[in-house]
């Protein structure tokens, strides 16, 4: 699974990063007339390169996405999650397809008592 985050960030799930071979980095890929979103997996950094992170235990992994997301003028309104297939040696993501709206719990948190 991919997700276009609001605001930019695109991460990937586990098995997303696993299928492309635990890159270290990306590049970012997009066919504005099949409205795909390619990421090809990198071992180093090279122009036009997108590190990625992991996010917490390692469950979750980010690519910076904003600028890459503002060029191609793809929607970002909201977070959305999308599922993703390999096409030889890039992991593909349809915006086509529908994807799933994802809205975060932040409002309704509560801190603990002291």
């Amino acid at each position: 699974m991919v997700t276009i985050q609001r605001k930019g960030p695109i991460s990937l799930n586990k098995i997303a990063f696993h299928a492309m071979g635990e890159p270290s980095f990306v590049e970012l890929l997009y066919d504005p007339d099949e409205r795909i979103v390619g990421f090809r997996s990198l071992k180093e950094r090279r122009p036009h390169a997108y590190p990625v992170r992991v996010q917490g235990k390692g469950s979750t992994f980010l690519i910076s996405g904003h600028a890459f997301v503002k060029l191609y003028g793809i929607p970002n309104e909201v977070s959305t999650r999308y599922v993703a297939e390999m096409f030889g040696d890039v992991l593909g993501v349809d915006l086509k397809q529908r994807g799933t709206v994802v809205r975060g719990n932040r409002t309704g948190r509560k801190k603990a008592a002291p």
